[in-house]
């Protein structure tokens, strides 16, 4: 919301409060193409590499410690966890990229499945692409942005765990980001920094995602 009329952000981060006071329940994992649900709601998915924080993210943004499992062993999330939020968006918490603790068949598995979602699925509005502030983009995340290009996915960096650095680092990270994402053309220009531990940037994701979702029915 960089460069918004304040009336403009205030309406938008009411939005996004609205909608994440909503009831999230969880509504399938799926291990395989033919187990994902129909998309019937925008979807917004969540990727990042192993240990970047998405399901802490998640739970963060739902406002839910236990929505989205998380754990300090890179890997755990091995499936493609889908959640409705007040009926009217579904959150896809996605397996993460990079180094895991699995095996190499099971990595393969279901790296294979999250391509597959991200560059056929036709409910999906936008993936929000989590990076660790403390290290900037690396190789893994410039592939998956080279893939969302090509298939004309829209995605919007989000920094996570910006608790952990210096602000002066976190600015440097955040310009390095902004030039990198000036040369793909899915990319959304904004950056979001937050972090689930200290709430910073969570009000202005959740407006963000608002944006995307289905209209709330008429009262």
């Amino acid at each position: 919301m960089t460069g918004a009329d304040p009336a403009d952000a205030a309406r938008a981060l009411e939005e996004g409060r609205l909608l994440f006071a909503q009831p999230c329940h969880f509504l399938i994992s799926a291990a395989r193409a033919d187990q994902l649900p129909e998309a019937e709601l925008p979807e917004i998915a969540f990727a990042g590499r192993s240990n970047v924080g998405k399901s802490s993210l998640v739970n963060a943004l739902t406002g839910r410690r236990t929505l989205a499992r998380t754990s300090n062993t890179p890997g755990r999330t091995q499936l493609l966890n889908f959640f409705d939020l007040g009926g009217r968006l579904v959150l896809v918490d996605l397996p993460g990229y990079g180094y895991a603790r699995a095996s190499k068949t099971a990595i393969r598995q279901w790296t294979g499945l999250t391509r597959h979602y991200l560059k056929g699925r036709a409910g999906l509005q936008r993936v929000c692409l989590l990076i660790d502030a403390r290290h900037g983009l690396k190789a893994a995340d410039l592939e998956v942005m080279a893939m969302l290009d090509g298939a004309a996915v829209s995605y919007q960096a989000v920094l996570t765990k910006a608790d952990k650095t210096k602000m002066g680092a976190l600015a440097e990270t955040v310009k390095t980001i902004e030039a990198r994402l000036a040369r793909h053309p899915a990319a959304h220009p904004e950056i979001l920094v937050t972090s689930a531990l200290a709430g910073t940037g969570i009000a202005e994701l959740r407006a963000a995602i608002a944006a995307l979702a289905a209209p709330a029915p008429a009262r």
